[in-house]
């Protein structure tokens, strides 16, 4: 019975540690002065999703953007401004257990793709005016799904990668260390989460999904994130198949650096105008 009641505790304590938190918005695309609305995307197993759509007039350009792991539709607020301006519609997504999207059993970078994929859809069904070119954009787990969701589909013309792993495998070992927990039982852990999410890691990997994705990517990094090194967007761009990513390196950013990333968004309108039809300004 103590075996049993240990094993049980240690399954309760993975997945309590691997939760995302959740950060409920708290403000809108109103106080970037950018005309909205709100919508709810039907997703996996009848769970809704929390969005914003904001729409530029006569434009036929989307972006699809998604926040990371604990982040929701309002950290990605900063980025939106000059993508809007530039002509893009944009939708603003809350994945799972995140923001104010429904509650689900855990989550996880194939669900973050899953709801991807059920924004796609739903943009086809209720704005199909506004998808004739279709981009995503993503930031960590959320960057790395957007990849994931490329190398799946043949219907989006671009992607933009923010701070992406490499592959699931080191990132979570990095964060089981601070456990200091035996090597023996930390692979045992990532076998387990792997049947949990029902994905085998390699399966997944950013770095072994790009040889899949069809359109063209851009790859950001912040060469001071501490939470995925630097290393991690050249080991994904090596494993490009026929044409290697663009690269936009942020000096001193970090893995929250959504800001600084701003300061680059020409180059980010630059990379997204080279693919689709902008009808918008790119001045800041």
């Amino acid at each position: 019975m103590i075996i049993v009641a240990v094993f049980a505790a240690s399954l309760l304590a993975i997945h309590l540690g691997f939760r995302a938190p959740r950060r409920v918005e708290r403000g809108s695309p109103e106080d970037y002065d950018i005309a909205y609305e709100e919508a709810w995307i039907p997703s996996v197993a009848g769970k809704q999703l929390f969005s914003w759509w904001l729409p530029v007039a006569g434009s036929d350009s989307s972006i699809i953007i998604l926040h990371g792991w604990g982040g929701n539709a309002e950290l990605m607020l900063p980025l939106v401004t000059p993508l809007h301006r530039a002509g893009l519609n944009v939708l603003l997504l809350d994945a799972r257990n995140h923001g104010r999207s429904d509650s689900a059993g855990f989550s996880s970078m194939p669900r973050f793709a899953e709801d991807a994929d059920a924004a796609i859809e739903w943009l086809k069904i209720h704005k199909k005016e506004s998808v004739a070119s279709l981009a995503l954009l993503g930031h960590s787990v959320g960057a790395a799904a957007m990849l994931l969701v490329a190398s799946r589909r043949n219907d989006i013309c671009a992607v933009v990668s923010i701070a992406a792993f490499a592959h699931p495998d080191p990132m979570m070992r990095s964060y089981l260390d601070r456990f200091w927990i035996p090597e023996i039982i930390k692979s045992w852990v990532l076998r387990y989460v792997e049947w949990v999410i029902g994905h085998r890691f390699n399966d997944i990997a950013p770095m072994n999904r790009l040889r899949y994705v069809q359109c063209p990517v851009l790859l950001v990094h912040g060469t001071a994130d501490k939470t995925v090194p630097v290393a991690d967007v050249y080991l994904i761009r090596e494993n490009g198949k026929d044409k290697t990513p663009e690269l936009l390196l942020i000096e001193g950013g970090g893995h929250e650096s959504i800001g600084k990333i701003k300061r680059h968004a020409k180059e980010l309108i630059a990379f997204l105008g080279s693919i689709m039809p902008l009808h918008g300004s790119s001045d800041e």
